[in-house]
């Protein structure tokens, strides 16, 4: 068990090893590395001949705990026992979590508590001597005093080297037991006094403790005989020892066995009952070698047919490693049975992965069916199972991060402010799902990632357009080389965290097919009720989404079946104002496009007038998307500039913004000064924001047809024919002649007809464009309208104001008429646009005509 080194004088004890008692796990995974044979160190507690703490296995501490991997311990020479140290009465204290230090034993530990590196600093810059205590309970992170065993061991500290994760590393040599008389202090670290507990002196050896040493000794040579472990080199260590003490803290500092064990030999004083404990545990692990060694040995004689082909096996194995061939089955089994192990799986899901471990443990390796286990398997380990990500729920810094990242908006902000201040006094409550809806460029996905860099979460997007396999959400059956789990599954294992922001985009254009929906799949996904225990088809197995944040976003509603829509809640975000627009692309759009065009910050000014310009003239949308490309465009020609030898600042005027990038592409002025009658202008809403479209009515010489053009849908032909009879009806109070419909055929025409066009709002405008056309009364050029008629002439509510208002602003138009009951809407439009438009309110069609045939 011991061997001597004659060159340097030292001891080195070899481990003491017990199958039946595993290494402890510290929740950090920081280990306690072997201990490394040392000299006496020298005056200066500097060094010590034989450890170098730069090269040798260092016993890590992070949070100031280790853990045994190896048993090696070594003490000092005898000289250093022999020395009494000057120890002052106050020393820092130093607790570590999972191992006691016993006297005379050098090892290195890595430190990484904040109270724990106070306490290494006060003592480098003091006497260098440390009091290592004990933590009672090692699940403890910021252990009190109360924590704290009162027996411990007074160290030196001989070396130190500053780690690049912050923590330290030190190299520590045992000087005396020491007992706590009081603790003085617990900031900035745990100070205590102290009084040293000097080995008392057995005097000469009397009969019964030179049987206790021996015994001692026998019992060691013992174990390592059983485990078949050569003696001769570590029976001559510990047949020099003669002082009980001192062998019992020998055997006991690399003897495995529990802290509390180790404790009570650390705090006894006397030395020859300190040996007897020693040999007591030395007993006990004798007889666990003993029956170990039995049961190997009756397993042998029984060996069956299965064990022996096991054993042919491993010999085939070797044969063709050294063919060259592959033979590390045995060494991926055993990595994959190790990191299933550190993934800390469920009880079922562990279950199922031994089950796979075995069955793959004896397949032919080269199977289709073992490589399709094995991927099986490492996905399992891989998943995140329990790690989470600790949410940053600071409400004020989330108010600070999203106006940083986006202007206006100012409802949605505070739907998700209220979210995360939920989240935050009650974090196991289930919110919604939140589905941002609103044309493209408005800053959906952007949301989401603000949302995520908010809660200190990782952000995962998941693009669903397009998406018709169910098995992309649900993952396919692991009955086949190539199969996979669902992509909420791969955004797991990417993001490496239980709890992501997973964004699904574009959850309005999922389609389905014969490979089933997904959207069906996706009700599981968005139910808190349900998703706790989500099953991927490809796993087999529950994974628990209950912690994921799922948000959606949508350009429209309408395809989004009913029972997907009723588990989210929809925030609408319809589009920006050219006040918005023009503050969103001077603060962001202009400093991204000009770095990402080479030209610094300060080399591009564009001003407030030549971005309106842009927003006019070369863009016609409710989001930012080709507002930013036009500011690209203009970088870009200013970069070729910079590149040929112009030196800047460049400003950007309006001139010069029509100078780079041509005439413009929309007229400000684009709608007529005057209207011919029979031509009225309509809102309509589109998933891209609103619109506004021409309506024409021209009665021709006929017998009362009705013609209908422009890719009309059925809702915008019954809204004409409704038009019609309704100024039917009402001939003779409108000044309409009543034989109109027997003698003339009426052409309704809605240009861009490319487009198809549906929907209930135009009833209003093809109302007023055809009194028009048979009145001859020209409708003012500078009014646009929406709603929708019954045929008493009743004017009925419609959708998307905000976005139709918008865009009757961006058309330059003056007035805009709406329904009545739509007057609450009015809330969700800016006072500033409200300021360029003028809004008529009208219940009935008799409320439209005066507004409409008033003179500009």
């Amino acid at each position: 068990m011991t061997h001597t080194n004659d060159d340097t004088k030292s001891t080195t004890i070899a481990t003491v090893d017990t199958d039946d008692k595993p290494d402890t796990v510290v929740d950090d995974g920081d280990t306690l590395a072997a201990v490394q044979p040392a000299d006496t160190p020298e005056a200066d507690g500097k060094s010590a001949s034989g450890a170098d703490d730069e090269n040798a296995p260092a016993a890590e501490a992070d949070d100031d705990a280790g853990t045994p991997e190896s048993d090696d311990a070594s003490p000092a020479s005898d000289d250093a026992a022999q020395e009494t140290p000057e120890i002052p009465q106050e020393l820092p204290v130093l607790p570590v979590r999972d191992v006691v230090v016993f006297n005379y034993m050098i090892l290195p530990l890595f430190v990484g508590r904040e109270k724990s590196v106070q306490a290494v600093d006060a003592a480098l810059n003091g006497s260098r001597y440390l009091m290592v205590c004990t933590q009672h309970d090692e699940q403890v992170d910021d252990p009190t005093p109360d924590d704290l065993h009162h027996t411990g061991t007074v160290v030196m500290i001989m070396r130190m080297l500053k780690m690049p994760d912050g923590r330290i590393k030190v190299l520590v040599q045992g000087v005396t037991r020491a007992h706590v008389d009081a603790f003085t202090s617990e900031e900035p670290h745990i100070s205590a006094r102290v009084t040293p507990m000097p080995e008392v002196d057995s005097g000469p050896l009397t009969v019964e403790q030179e049987a206790m040493m021996r015994t001692a000794r026998e019992q060691s040579e013992k174990i390592l005989s059983l485990r078949g472990i050569s003696t001769s080199e570590i029976m001559s260590v510990l047949n020099s020892v003669d002082e009980p003490g001192r062998l019992a803290d020998l055997i006991a500092a690399n003897l495995r066995m529990k802290v509390s064990d180790a404790q009570d030999i650390l705090e006894c004083v006397d030395p020859v009952a300190r040996l007897e404990l020693v040999n007591k545990q030395l007993m006990k692990e004798a007889e666990v070698a003993s029956m170990q060694a039995k049961i190997q040995s009756m397993a042998r004689e029984g060996m069956d047919k299965a064990q022996k082909d096991y054993f042919l096996r491993e010999q085939l194995k070797a044969i063709r490693r050294e063919l060259g061939e592959s033979g590390n089955e045995d060494e991926e089994l055993e990595e994959l049975a190790r990191a299933l192990d550190i993934a800390k799986l469920p009880r079922d899901v562990r279950k199922e992965a031994d089950k796979q471990l075995r069955r793959l443990a004896a397949m032919h390796p080269d199977s289709s069916e073992a490589t399709v286990t094995r991927t099986y398997l490492e996905w399992l380990s891989e998943l995140p199972w329990r790690k989470l990500s600790r949410d940053r729920l600071d409400i004020r810094k989330a108010k600070v991060i999203l106006d940083e990242d986006h202007f206006g908006l100012d409802k949605v902000k505070d739907r998700i402010l209220e979210y995360l201040s939920v989240r935050k006094l009650n974090p196991d409550s289930k919110g919604p799902i939140l589905c941002f809806a609103g044309p493209p460029g408005v800053g959906k996905t952007s949301l989401g990632r603000s949302i995520a860099r908010t809660l200190g979460r990782k952000f995962q997007r998941i693009s669903l357009g397009g998406m018709r396999d169910e098995a992309e959400i649900r993952g396919h059956r692991r009955t086949y080389i190539g199969s996979m789990p669902g992509r909420i599954i791969q955004s797991l294992k990417q993001c490496g965290t239980r709890n992501p922001v997973i964004m699904l985009d574009e959850i309005d254009k999922i389609g389905a097919d014969f490979r089933g929906d997904p959207s069906s799949a996706l009700l599981e996904v968005l139910d808190p009720e349900q998703n706790w225990s989500f099953s991927d088809h490809y796993l087999n197995v529950p994974f628990d989404l209950s912690k994921v944040m799922f948000i959606c976003t949508a350009n429209q509603l309408d395809t989004i079946p009913a029972p997907l829509r009723d588990r989210m809640e929809i925030i609408s975000i319809p589009g920006y104002t050219m006040q918005e627009k023009v503050a969103i692309a001077r603060r962001h759009l202009v400093p991204r496009q000009a770095t990402s065009n080479g030209l610094g910050e300060n080399e591009i000014t564009i001003g407030d007038a030549a971005i309106e310009t842009l927003v006019r003239g070369y863009t016609r949308e409710a989001g930012l998307r080709n507002l930013e490309r036009e500011i690209g465009s203009v970088c870009r020609k200013l970069a070729r500039r910079k590149a040929e030898g112009s030196k800047g600042p460049f400003r950007v005027t309006p001139a010069l913004t029509q100078k780079l990038l041509g005439a413009p592409r929309f007229l400000e002025d684009e709608h007529e000064k005057e209207l011919l009658p029979g031509v009225a202008l309509g809102l309509a809403w589109t998933p891209y924001g609103g619109e506004v479209l021409n309506v024409e009515v021209s009665p021709l010489k006929g017998k009362g047809k009705l013609i209908l053009t422009g890719q009309l849908g059925d809702v915008m032909k019954e809204s004409a024919q409704a038009a019609v009879s309704y100024a039917r009806s009402r001939a003779e109070e409108l000044d309409i002649d009543p034989g109109f419909a027997e003698d003339r055929d009426l052409h309704i025409h809605v240009p861009a007809g490319a487009t198809p066009k549906d929907g209930p709002s135009a009833g209003v405008t093809l109302v007023t464009a055809l009194i028009s056309a048979l009145t001859g009364r020209p409708v003012r050029s500078d009014l646009c309208m929406t709603g929708e008629i019954t045929l008493r002439g009743r004017v009925l509510p419609v959708g998307g104001i905000k976005e139709k208002i918008l865009a009757g602003v961006a058309r330059g138009l003056k007035h805009v008429v709406i329904p009545a009951q739509n007057a609450k809407d009015l809330e969700d439009v800016p006072a500033d646009l409200l300021r360029r438009i003028e809004v008529h309110l009208a219940s009935h069609i008799d409320d439209v005509l005066p507004v409409a045939f008033k003179p500009n």
